[in-house]
């Protein structure tokens, strides 16, 4: 296993258009309610957002799917890469969920949150680009909350419990890896995330592929661990 990438916290980007400041005015939206709600709880914090993180990349890769069989053309690989970032905020919820064990109030919570984004990401069909920017600000909070759960975490404020298995065998940690180690990955999973989807807004909006991208935390290639 190699250490996690080293992100860089400082990337932003600067809302350009009306399209970019809506995408910006709901990811902070987004945040506000989260602050209210978990405060620094970060471990259910993160079992929620997850739940939710999980579905732009499914109905991105769903959406430019069927519309790659209509145009008889070529995907340039997005499929791909938003399936694999659908599966992997799916892997991020199901290892939180062995750190915070989430209340059934935050189930039903989850639920609700859930279909509530599906149906409002139906914004892909009306605006590919601004879709992927709500992404790409989504990812940089995303990294905020990690890079503060990881102070917490530090300060003693949260207990640095072992890594669960499923964390160890999805990240190829080493056995004596710590909740600290999930975190680190689970942040440089944001980060590149982040970059991918302002890559793919920058496209969308004409401008040339990203150039720069945050590197990616190798992960296993079964997520299903032996029994």
């Amino acid at each position: 296993m190699t250490a996690a990438p080293v992100v860089d916290l400082k990337v932003h980007h600067k809302p350009a258009d009306l399209s970019d400041r809506i995408a910006l005015g709901f990811t902070r939206l987004l945040r506000f309610c989260a602050d209210t709600f978990f405060a620094k709880r970060y471990g259910h914090r993160a079992i929620v957002l997850e739940t939710v993180a999980a579905v732009p990349g499914m109905v991105g890769a769903t959406i430019n799917h069927l519309k790659c069989l209509r145009r008889m053309c070529d995907d340039k690989g997005w499929i791909r890469t938003l399936m694999e970032e659908a599966e992997n905020e799916r892997m991020h919820l199901m290892t939180f969920i062995e750190v915070a064990k989430p209340t059934l109030f935050e189930r039903l919570v989850i639920m609700v949150v859930q279909w509530l984004f599906y149906v409002a990401f139906a914004l892909y069909l009306i605006s590919a680009r601004t879709a992927h920017r709500v992404v790409g600000y989504f990812e940089e909070e995303a990294v905020i909350s990690y890079t503060l759960y990881l102070k917490e975490l530090d300060e003693g404020r949260s207990p640095n419990v072992p890594a669960p298995a499923i964390a160890k065998h999805y990240w190829k940690l080493p056995h004596d890896a710590t909740l600290r180690d999930v975190v680190l990955a689970v942040r440089a999973d944001e980060a590149h995330h982040r970059d991918v989807n302002h890559g793919f807004a920058g496209e969308l909006a004409g401008h040339a592929p990203a150039k720069k991208v945050a590197p990616y935390p190798e992960h296993a290639d079964d997520t299903r661990m032996a029994a």
